[in-house]
């Protein structure tokens, strides 16, 4: 029998300070025996869902509450700061405690919540005693803590005040207010133990006992205080030291209750009481769509008939001829989402979609399963024709599985607001919110974390975490990780820091740790959803979100959306507006042939940078081995280009080139295993061959594939029997289903998504259309919209110098905010350059158009912008980036006259002004200002101009340190730093090789007062942080300069999205030809390389005479032969003027730098 209830429990929601998950909670309230258990976290009702499952999984009664924040004496919407009293800061919110005894009082709470977020927000979710009084029905009160409403006065020696709270909430709650004992061992606990039993004799309040859990287990508290620790960014702090100074805050039994508060039995019994007046029941979910309206003028009169007359007409717009397959295809969906009960919903979302077309928003042709209705792409919801590409339905909407359809959407991101916007002028805008979505603590991050508290040094946690890998892109526990060899080490430890360490870390593994705005997600309901659900803003955002997660929601009953922004719709978008604006050809992208030669040609060289999906130089080179020839190509590339399948690319290529032979388990296979050759790709295939195979509906052979997925033993025994058992049926024989099931159980796991695949190849095929036909437009709006991203512009410009396109300088005489076009160039835009805002460009932009012509000087331009906006910081960027050099080619000069350029200005201004203004004309003194001359100087040198144009573009621009080692670069480089970010965590840790040139160094002293250094080094496609410990800076740090190649060696270390180098080895560039090169490589195009120019190489050869073999490599139709072989008789010198006579007479590319180990 329970003999207590704990009502005052925080979990994990309450963020950085509760350290229980809600299955540790609920688990520890099954473990003693404790009938119910409530929920109280700080001011928020984010774990309430997930509580309330469990409880009811568990066979716990739920009580749902929050710890909420009040201020007593002033109006919640007040701002002020801490008073101080006796040098302390004195709170101005206290505790309380409120518990939902009912619906009524449930609804109440979700109110309060969302006005202490909405409206009483000041450091945390306030509220005040007007809201409290107008939504306290169904509540229950209790006092909190020691910061509560009574114990903070007590404490605060105004027991006065203490004493007319008390009497203000027994008035506001009756029966239904109670006062808090807790006793955590703490001096102020007694004061609290001693005066409040009095307070509750002499007003008649009953007590109630708890504990401010905050953890499970007495042996947490460490732990715990490691977590409320993570937020402090000083790393000051002992953790051994307890924040809240005590180590009671634990779940404890009913037994120690008991005991601890022995003077006051009733406080026990009446958690009891409190027990028995609540009934809260959630369990009834009704859908809260909202309402669709349905036209006036429309043949249809029911959502129903709406839908498929909406459906039936675009139907007949997508295909001239409607066959019979087609109409049984449209009808079979059309029954099954009227029998489902979705019309409302299909409505909904054909609606905002073609409302976002119709105001000229870019809309993808489709993402996920969706993409596999014939409904959707007839309503315009999705653009790829599901026929064509043998997509299924019952992948997006399983008749058999009822569950709610999931239909996202990708838009413009720069124009993804305006859509939900659109969306709350049509359902109101209280009824549309977006989404919580919460960070947990993967088992890197806490490691990480808990280090940084412990002050543990970064290498050794860099150590660990490196070695950490992710599966099916969930990085690996802590418990798994330690099971790999590599963190053997750890395991046998006997180090306090290293089991410190690791204890912390896995009590805090998978906590929440932050919260923020779903990137996508949206709800749209059929009232306020205030009256559903708590709202909240997301964390540094103002923008209101729900406080239940995605996953909660959808389990709520509510009509969740996926609102994505996609880049790359943006870039498509303004790449488009340029191709109609140069060359007056208008594109509609969805129309554009599907078979362009150019576009794929352009997939088959590998030359997909800003290619959506098909970027990854790993990606590129599987390219140029496919040489894909359809969409379907492009889908299957898309879907095997992942963990897992990755294993089978090979496999795929040398199938599609015939040098493998394709064989089929069965011959029922080939109807669905051809086009990818005989291997499976999608788990839409691992549906298709249980239903032909097996002889299963497509909606039963979607569960036998969910199932496969969750890998439950029991279900899939008897899937397997049911498999084999139609197979027999079918006339397949028992051994080759078996076969066969355990292949499609193998690739269950491996499979993917086809709807998605293809749709999302749709949009790859796109992106290489324009950049294959209007190349200069596509990398144009590509640069645009990477400004931020120096990196990635480096990137871009790398790659428009080997499309052989310039990229000119930023010109004031050819002002822009972004990128643009001059006959076939790209011209920078100036709002990249450092210090230069977009007002700054809008001022030059409305100049230029005011005076109708060029600015002939830098004192002319001076006297015509407004130089209070571009001001002298500006100026000194726009020089130093090169954007007068069309004005005057000497920057030095230019740079060393800004300040008499700006006085001049200034006075030649004043001087119009006043001549505008004067009757008589201008004074003599007037008359005599004219134009100064440039001060005379010798201009910077090359290296010193490239690199102040780095400073302030962040990259450089019309040169590079790099171009007169380009073969170094591309022979010895194995990595290229633009890229690196793209390298997965478990392939980061190796050695590694690049040439770079050095852009800044910092020389720091290390603990034992040696030299160490941190530098940063920048290739052709972008830059990378370094670290040299002391042991390599003595042997070649003294050597580091800026702007000095090097060919550098090191392991390389993951953060986040960026890559490291720890420094091993540094060699000049100059001497690292003669140290590495084994051999050199010329590689003979079959294609480009004439009979006269192979006739030509041998004399060339034989005139460079050395010690250095040559190796000749053959390359046909963009694909090496296997025919590669030494000159046996040559060899030649590795001088500079040997590389540069071959490679003239065979192109840059094709020479190449062999490699022997340093």
């Amino acid at each position: 029998m329970t003999e207590f209830i704990h009502l005052h429990n925080h979990t994990h929601y309450s963020l950085m300070d509760g350290a229980a998950s809600v299955k540790a909670l609920v688990m520890a309230a099954k473990k003693q025996g404790m009938q119910s258990v409530a929920i109280t976290d700080h001011g928020v009702m984010y774990g309430v869902p997930e509580f309330y499952r469990k409880c009811k999984e568990e066979g716990i009664k739920p009580i749902i509450g929050m710890e909420a924040y009040i201020v007593l004496d002033r109006s919640r919407s007040e701002k002020t700061k801490q008073e101080e009293v006796n040098g302390r800061k004195k709170k101005q919110y206290q505790h309380l405690i409120l518990l939902a005894k009912n619906m009524t009082g449930y609804k109440n709470l979700i109110k309060l919540s969302t006005i202490g977020f909405l409206e009483g927000y000041y450091y945390r979710p306030r509220i005040d005693m007007e809201v409290l009084r107008q939504y306290s029905e169904g509540l229950i009160c209790t006092s909190a803590c020691l910061g509560g409403i009574v114990s903070h006065f007590i404490a605060e020696n105004e027991p006065e005040k203490a004493e007319k709270i008390a009497r203000d909430f027994k008035e506001l709650f009756g029966d239904d207010f109670y006062l808090e004992l807790q006793d955590h061992g703490l001096e102020k606990d007694k004061l609290i133990l001693h005066a409040v039993p009095r307070l509750a004799k002499k007003l008649d309040i009953p007590l109630i006992a708890t504990n401010d859990c905050h953890y499970i287990s007495k042996d947490d508290a460490l732990a715990h205080n490691v977590l409320v620790h993570l937020s402090d960014k000083t790393g000051e702090v002992d953790f051994r030291k307890l924040r809240y100074g005590t180590d009671q805050l634990y779940f404890k039994s009913a037994a120690e209750m008991k005991s601890l508060f022995r003077e006051w039995p009733a406080s026990i019994e009446n958690t009891l009481a409190i027990d028995e007046k609540i009934d809260l029941n959630l369990d009834n979910k009704e859908n809260h769509f909202p309402e669709f309206p349905i036209p006036d003028d429309s043949p249809a009169k029911d959502l129903d008939g709406y839908m498929e007359y909406l459906a039936h007409e675009g139907l007949k717009k997508k295909f001239h001829e409607i066959t019979p397959e087609i109409k049984q295809r449209f009808d079979f969906e059309v029954a099954t989402i009227r029998d489902m009960g979705f019309s409302g919903y299909f409505l909904i979302v054909q609606d905002f979609i073609n409302a976002a077309k119709n105001m000229g928003i870019p809309v993808g042709p489709g993402r996920g399963s969706a993409a596999g209705s014939l409904v959707a792409y007839s309503l315009g919801i999705t653009n790829v024709d599901p026929l064509k590409y043998n997509l299924l339905f019952e992948r997006f909407l399983n008749p058999a599985r009822r569950s709610m359809p999931d239909i996202d959407v990708d838009f413009a991101d720069d124009q993804r607001g305006d859509v939900i916007d659109y969306v709350k002028r049509k359902y109101g805008d209280e009824n549309v919110a977006q989404i919580i979505t919460f960070s947990r603590l993967s088992s890197k991050q806490a490691i990480r974390d808990v280090a940084r508290v412990l002050r543990l040094p970064l290498t050794m946690v860099d150590k660990i975490t490196k070695v950490i890998p992710a599966k099916f892109g969930k990085v690996l526990s802590i418990d798994e990780a330690l099971e790999l060899p590599d963190l053997k080490w750890i395991r046998d430890s006997q180090e306090e820091d290293i089991k410190n360490l690791i204890t912390f870390a896995r009590k805090l593994e998978n906590l929440n740790r932050n919260h923020s705005k779903h990137a996508a997600g949206v709800i749209i309901t059929s009232k306020k959803v205030s009256d559903i659900v708590p709202l909240s803003r997301a964390e540094g955002q103002t923008e209101i979100v729900t406080q239940f997660n995605m996953k909660e929601l959808e389990s709520s009953g509510l009509l969740k959306m996926d609102f994505l922004g996609l880049r790359t719709l943006t870039i498509i978008r303004d790449a488009i507006k340029m191709v109609e604006e140069i060359h007056g050809v208008t594109i509609n992208i969805d129309d554009i042939p599907d078979n362009d030669a150019k576009t794929f040609e352009l997939f088959s060289r590998g030359q997909t940078t800003g290619i959506f999906q098909f970027e990854s130089a790993p990606m590129r080179e599987y390219l140029r081995k496919l040489r894909p020839e359809s969409i379907s190509d492009l889908a299957a590339m898309n879907a095997l280009y992942r963990p897992g399948p990755m294993e089978f690319i090979d496999d795929f290529i040398d199938r599609k080139a015939g040098r493998k032979k394709i064989e089929y388990a069965h011959p029922l296979l080939e109807g669905i295993l051809k086009e990818t050759y005989g291997i499976i790709v999608y788990q839409e295939q691992v549906i298709q061959i249980a239903n032909v195979i097996a002889g299963m509906s497509l909606a039963d052979a979607d569960l036998l594939r969910r199932a496969m997925g969750k890998k439950d033993l029991e279900t899939m025994k008897k899937q397997e029997e049911k498999f084999i058992k139609g197979a027999v049926e079918n006339n397949v024989p028992a051994h080759s289903a078996r076969e066969i099931f355990a292949n499609i159980d193998k690739f269950a796991n491996y499979g993917f998504n086809k709807s998605h695949a293809v749709a999302y190849s749709v949009v790859a095929y796109q992106t290489a259309y324009l950049k294959a036909n209007y190349t200069a437009e596509f990398l144009a709006s590509n640069l645009s919209h990477e400004m931020k991203n120096k990196d990635k512009i480096a990137i871009f410009l790398e790659e428009c110098r080997k499309l052989h396109i310039d990229v000119l300088p930023p010109d004031v005489n050819n002002p822009s905010v972004s990128f643009t076009l001059e006959e076939g160039s790209i011209r920078f835009g100036l709002s990249a350059v450092r210090n230069v805002g977009v007002n700054v460009v809008e001022e030059i932009i409305r100049t230029r158009k005011k005076i109708g012509r060029k600015f002939t000087s830098l004192f002319d331009f001076t006297s015509s912008v407004n130089t209070r906006t571009v001001n002298k910081r500006a100026m000194e960027g726009l020089v130093l980036a090169g954007a007068f050099d069309s004005i005057h080619p000497n920057r030095k000069a230019l740079f060393e006259s800004i300040e008499t350029a700006l006085d001049y200005g200034g006075r030649a201004q004043e001087y119009l002004e006043k001549i505008t203004d004067s009757l008589f004309g201008a004074s003599e003194d007037m008359m005599q200002i004219s134009e100064p001359e440039l001060r005379f100087t010798e201009d910077w040198s090359e290296a010193e101009r490239l690199r102040q144009e780095r400073e302030m573009l962040g990259f450089y621009l019309t040169g590079h340190p790099l171009r007169k080692y380009e073969l170094e670069a591309n022979s010895f480089s194995t990595i290229r730093l633009g890229e690196a970010g793209e390298m997965a965590d478990e392939d980061a840790g190796g050695l590694e090789r690049v040439v770079g040139v050095v852009t800044e160094v910092n020389v720091k002293l290390d603990k034992k007062g040696n030299k160490m250094a941190f530098l940063t080094i920048n290739d052709l496609t972008g830059a990378c942080e370094c670290m040299m410990f002391s042991s390599v800076y003595e042997k070649c740090g003294e050597m580091l300069e800026p702007e000095k190649v090097f060919l550098f060696q090191g392991y390389t270390e993951k953060a986040g999205d960026n890559l490291k180098l720890r420094l091993e080895n540094v060699i000049p560039v100059e001497a690292s030809r003669d140290m590495l090169t084994k051999y050199i490589e010329i590689i003979i195009d079959r294609d480009n390389h004439t009979p006269e120019i192979i006739s030509e190489l041998e004399p060339v050869l034989k005139k460079h005479k050395g010690n250095l073999p040559v190796h000749i490599r053959l390359l046909s139709s963009g694909e090496y032969d296997d025919q590669k072989f030494r000159l046996r008789s040559i060899t030649v010198s590795n001088n500079p003027g040997t590389i540069e006579e071959i490679t003239r007479l065979v192109g840059e590319n094709f020479v190449k730098l062999a490699v022997s180990k340093i």
